[in-house]
């Protein structure tokens, strides 16, 4: 090197960035990317291997069944509050109740307001629905209606011998009922003063009524007894199967009549029986608790017919109708049947009653007749026509009694529920209600002659005697001591029988002459 030239320092270099091409700079990108990738994908997979990391492979988390449930609450108890806030309820405090006893709910709670009540209603409403309260009154409507549909009296086409029985009994009852209505009128025109005198010494002769007579009639329970006609014998059904007849006044045994093997509930006598029927004739009717149903006379001591078609249901009682032609029975598969004796056949066989059929009379007229039933009900059946006329609803338990006035249009009907009704055809209603016994009724019976007077016979081993028309207490005819089960008026009004559950039956007379 010479001495002219000078050592100078050698500047650095600078860097020089060369871009290139555009392909050769997104193929630098696409390495850059890569190499960043791998190291992420290298990170992770490392954080995994030592567990830091959790990652599952799909799948869904279970949850306890009892979470589960306590939500499914939850959101239950808050539907619940959303409708009861939705739901409108009166602010009307009655109508608040109203809607509670609809529901069946106690119309109010212990301490309870009316705001209580108002919202017990509307949570009720919330659980039940909105229309809940219409649902009930539409349960009960329908209740109603089928109630209705079982009091009403359905018919159908009677048979030939129905009929011509039927226009028989028109012909038989009109020329009475206009015979029974004149009676009436002229008893009209007889002064009051001199009606009332006659009352006044009729309640004192009924006052004055002793027992004259006591016997014994079976070794069994008394269930039933009747007078003949012309009120000198007595007809005495007993629990034993016999009937018997006895001589009046002196009770003395006449006939026994064997036939029935089981309780015997009732025997009656045809009405022209002793008074204008030859005796060797059917004379008189009895019912047992087998179902069956005999005929006698008054010479033999075995039946001369029997009436087949009830068995195996129970004949509780059965009575004759005015004429002697008919028998009515009383069953207890709930209907009672009209026999015709001389066509020898059963001609109805009438349904309408809910539960058996426990007694029947019939109207002097021979135009109706009157049932009652251990459904609690009377019903007053026209036989000429078949329909029933009145429905006697008032008794709170079985009718077990019933009877015709001979005015031909009061009933009085004795019951269960220690009572006795007097209900009145013209008006189709109950008249007086007769708080007669401590005990169940057994038998009812107005005077035979002119319905002055209404005799009841009860459990309470006790009879007594009301007068007509107040319906005021005359007379209470203890003396038996047990229950007392029938109960009889003579048609010469001289005696009164009642036969009783102590086996005994006794006759009471009154001290005054004149008779009952």
């Amino acid at each position: 090197m010479s001495d002219d030239e000078v050592d100078l320092p050698v500047p650095k270099r600078s860097k020089v960035l060369h871009y290139g091409s555009l392909e050769d700079q997104e193929r630098r990108r696409l390495n850059n990317d890569d190499t960043s990738g791998s190291m992420a994908n290298d990170a992770i997979e490392a954080g995994i291997e030592a567990g830091n990391i959790n990652i599952t492979e799909g799948g869904h988390f279970d949850i306890d069944e009892a979470e589960a449930e306590s939500q499914a609450e939850v959101l239950a108890q808050f539907e619940k509050r959303k409708r009861a806030r939705q739901i409108q309820v009166s602010t009307d405090d009655s109508e608040v109740k109203a809607n509670l006893r609809q529901l069946g709910e106690p119309i109010c709670l212990f301490g309870e307001g009316p705001a209580e009540r108002r919202e017990r209603l509307r949570q009720l409403l919330a659980r039940l629905g909105e229309d809940a309260v219409k649902k009930k009154k539409e349960e009960k409507l329908q209740e109603q209606r089928k109630k209705e549909e079982e009091n009403i009296t359905w018919y159908h086409e009677g048979t030939e011998s129905l009929k011509d029985a039927r226009y028989w009994l028109a012909d038989y009852s009109i020329p009475r009922a206009k015979e029974r209505v004149s009676k009436e009128r002229e008893s009209k025109l007889t002064p009051m003063a001199q009606k009332n005198a006659q009352i006044q010494e009729l309640q004192k002769r009924i006052r004055s009524v002793t027992n004259d007579c006591s016997q014994i009639g079976d070794d069994r329970p008394l269930s039933h007894c009747q007078f003949s006609p012309d009120s000198q014998m007595l007809a005495v059904a007993s629990w034993s199967g016999l009937c018997k007849l006895w001589s009046i006044p002196d009770c003395q045994l006449i006939r026994q009549l064997r036939g029935h093997n089981c309780h015997v509930g009732a025997i009656v006598f045809h009405p022209d029986a002793t008074i204008g029927l030859d005796n060797s004739v059917c004379c008189m009717a009895s019912c047992g608790q087998d179902g069956s149903v005999k005929l006698w006379n008054l010479v033999s001591d075995e039946p001369i017919a029997d009436i087949e078609g009830h068995a195996p249901f129970r004949v509780s009682k059965l009575a004759y109708h005015p004429s002697g032609r008919f028998l009515g029975t009383c069953c207890f598969d709930n209907s009672w049947r009209l026999w015709d004796l001389q066509a020898q056949e059963e001609i109805l066989h009438q349904e309408g009653h809910s539960k058996p059929v426990y007694s029947i009379a019939f109207q002097n007229d021979g135009a109706l007749a009157v049932t009652g039933g251990l459904d609690a009900y009377g019903r007053v059946w026209d036989l000429r026509t078949g329909r029933c006329v009145m429905f006697m609803e008032g008794h709170l338990k079985s009718i077990l009694t019933v009877d015709f006035s001979p005015d031909g249009f009061h009933v009085a009907s004795g019951s269960e529920d220690n009572t006795a009704k007097v209900w009145d055809l013209r008006h189709r209603k109950c008249n007086y209600t007769i708080p007669a016994h401590t005990n169940l009724i057994s038998t009812v019976r107005f005077q035979p002659e002119h319905g002055n007077y209404l005799l009841t016979a009860s459990y309470d081993n006790t009879a007594k005697i009301w007068a007509s028309p107040n319906w005021a207490p005359l007379k209470t005819m203890a003396g038996h001591e047990g229950k007392v089960m029938g109960l009889d008026v003579s048609l010469n009004l001289k005696y009164i029988a009642t036969c009783s559950y102590d086996r005994t039956f006794k006759l009471w007379v009154s001290e005054m002459q004149g008779g009952l």
